[in-house]
């Protein structure tokens, strides 16, 4: 055998070989996500949930990021992490600290600041730290990390919690949605996903951004299924929960729980696993993130995934050494580092093998016609079984997943698009190569665009950059949205009409601090007076330690005797569930199925928080 025939043969098989590992791969990750059933769901009844948002620049989506989660989550304590943002982020934060004491902002300054969401998270788990009492069980303090356009669906802390009932479950990462109405979804009426008779709403999302959606819900949710058989659940950087005690393990072990890698998420989930943990992957709830309409985002965004995972190739062979990690783990962890190194290969050798046999159908033998009815036809389902099929099949399996939301019709041409939007993803990995051989780390960061829907009352308009007085305007609530949960049961509340721009008519419901201040206008905006000058990173506003489950913000001498409306409400009363491990305190809307009439619906609401009393109110 010459030379000649050598490499050609080594190409054939290189190329089969890739091709088979590829859709084996693709079964063992299919065969446990259809089999996937649904685990019991918790409480979040003694947890301290702290929700972490890190943000540059994202004026036109943190507003309405932190009013839902203050809404929906009145229990949890959100924290905004501004990395040095340079446009009206600033000025949105201190609007909403004006309304919401609860808020806390930990504001960072150049030249500490923009060096990686890793190095953000650090200084939110820092500020967390600070603030917990000495007493707080950390082990029952979980970290949450969402992006600056996240909506969480609403009852997300009670199943995640079912997880964390196993005290060997240390982080959750739980299933991440992508649309171009991140409001619409995260506020899916319950009710209706359990009437079978009721026709499933249709999604319009473009095309693009449903593409996204079928990756996540379909191949990387597989994954994930996989890797809880294999016990190594990766980490992602939208939706990931942990425990603080396995944050200060990592840090105890490591230095800090997130380290300088672009994809920190997934080594957040790497030292996880290092330092004896074990990570969950929970897809009966979801986060919601808004999709990238636009090709060069969406490979800008993934470009930083691959060199991220390229990065983490480092801690391979720890991996593979370490007692903590499972042997079928440790391999599903191997593989998934080496399919960046794969896809870059495979992109090489499968054109190369192309190239070859079109020189030989057309320099060899009799022509084309002798070529293909020499046995050369067989190509074309070997193509279609390895190339086409892997990535058509997720089309109806997307369907299936997403109860109904698209037809047949679209979905068989999603999984039709989904061929080519599979081979669009391999530029992505060779331009993080390209910035791995130039020595780029620093972070691409991609820009949020605002939800779909009404822009806000006196919102600029598109292609002008707002001005610096226009802060409130992207801090106010919309026009025409009732935002749920700002009242929350059994603490006092107070209605007043709103201050902010195009506001006129509208009611926020605000805490007797934030509404005995006199209204603040667009453009005269001033921080607390509690804020410490500092040019370091700053934490806004200053937690005094003080024996309760979560530090409160001290409040501020009432201007005027604001109009106080005591709001009470009254226990549901405890499912009627059998006892057992992982059923305790579920809440009734995951256990009972309402009775339908004619009249309208109402939308299940989260289990009530159990009210903290003030330190006034202790004897």
């Amino acid at each position: 055998m010459n030379q000649d025939n050598i490499a050609l043969a080594a190409l054939n098989t290189t190329a089969f070989m890739l091709c088979v590992s590829f859709l084996l791969y693709v079964v063992f990750i299919m065969r446990p996500f259809l089999a996937r059933a649904d685990s019991v769901p918790g409480s979040r009844y003694g947890y301290d949930f702290h929700l972490v948002v890190p943000c540059l620049d994202e004026e036109l989506v943190v507003g309405g990021t932190v009013r839902h989660l203050l809404g929906a989550f009145p229990e949890a304590t959100v924290w905004v992490v501004d990395d040095g943002s340079t446009d009206l982020t600033p000025g949105i934060l201190e609007d909403l600290q004006d309304q919401f004491p609860q808020l806390r902002v930990v504001t960072r300054t150049l030249p500490d600041a923009q060096r990686g969401k890793g190095a953000a998270l650090n200084a939110a788990w820092r500020a967390i730290d600070a603030a917990l009492p000495a007493e707080a069980d950390r082990h029952r303090v979980v970290v949450g990390v969402l992006d600056a356009d996240a909506r969480l669906e609403r009852l997300a802390p009670d199943v995640i919690c079912g997880y964390l009932v196993d005290p060997r479950v240390t982080a959750v990462q739980v299933q991440v949605r992508v649309t171009d109405d991140v409001d619409g979804l995260a506020a899916a009426d319950l009710a209706s996903l359990v009437d079978l008779d009721e026709v499933p709403v249709r999604r319009r999302d473009s095309w693009l951004v449903q593409l996204q959606d079928l990756e996540f819900t379909g191949p990387i949710a597989a994954m994930q299924s996989l890797r809880r058989r294999t016990g190594s659940v990766g980490m992602g950087g939208n939706g990931q929960f942990t425990r603080m005690s396995a944050l200060d393990r990592i840090a105890e072990e490591f230095g800090t729980p997130w380290h300088g890698a672009l994809l920190e998420d997934f080594e957040l989930g790497l030292h996880v696993l290092l330092t004896g943990g074990r990570t969950e992957y929970c897809d009966e709830t979801f986060v919601a993130q808004t999709g990238l309409p636009r090709v060069r985002p969406l490979l800008r965004q993934r470009s930083r995934w691959a060199q991220g995972g390229m990065q983490c190739s480092r801690y391979l062979w720890r991996i593979i050494c370490s007692p903590r990690v499972s042997l079928p783990g440790a391999l599903e962890i191997a593989y998934y580092l080496w399919v960046p190194w794969s896809q870059l290969l495979g992109s090489v050798v499968f054109p190369a093998a192309m190239a070859v046999q079109v020189w030989y159908m057309t320099h060899t033998g009799d022509g084309v016609g002798s070529w293909w009815s020499g046995g050369a036809w067989g190509l074309v389902p070997l193509a279609a079984l390895f190339g086409v099929l892997p990535h058509v099949v997720w089309g109806p399996v997307y369907r299936s997943r997403s109860g109904g939301s698209v037809t047949r019709r679209r979905a068989v041409a999603l999984g039709l698009l989904n061929v080519a939007y599979a081979y669009l993803l391999q530029v992505a990995v060779w331009w993080a190569f390209t910035r791995i051989l130039r020595g780029r780390r620093d972070w691409k960061k991609t820009s949020h665009v605002a939800a779909a829907g009404t822009p806000r009352p006196g919102a600029p308009a598109p292609g002008r950059a707002p001005g610096r007085s226009d802060a409130a305007v992207f801090a106010a609530l919309p026009a025409e949205v009732t935002w749920p949960g700002l009242d929350v049961p059994g603490r006092h509340s107070t209605a007043r009409p709103s201050s902010s721009p195009g506001g006129a008519g509208r009611v926020q419901t605000l805490d007797p601090a934030t509404a005995a201040r006199p209204p603040a206008s667009a453009t005269d905006r001033r921080r607390p007076a509690a804020r410490p000058p500092s040019a370091g990173p700053t934490l806004v506003p200053p937690l005094a330690p003080a024996p309760v489950q979560r530090a409160r913000p001290p409040a501020e001498p009432a201007a005027a005797q604001p109009v106080v409306v005591a709001t009470t409400v009254e226990p549901a009363p405890a499912p009627s569930v059998p006892e057992g491990p992982r059923t305790e305190r579920i809440p009734a809307v995951l256990t009972t199925r309402p009775e339908w009439s004619d009249a309208p619906r109402r939308r299940p609401q989260p289990p009530a928080a159990t009210p903290t009393p003030d330190e006034s109110d202790a004897p």
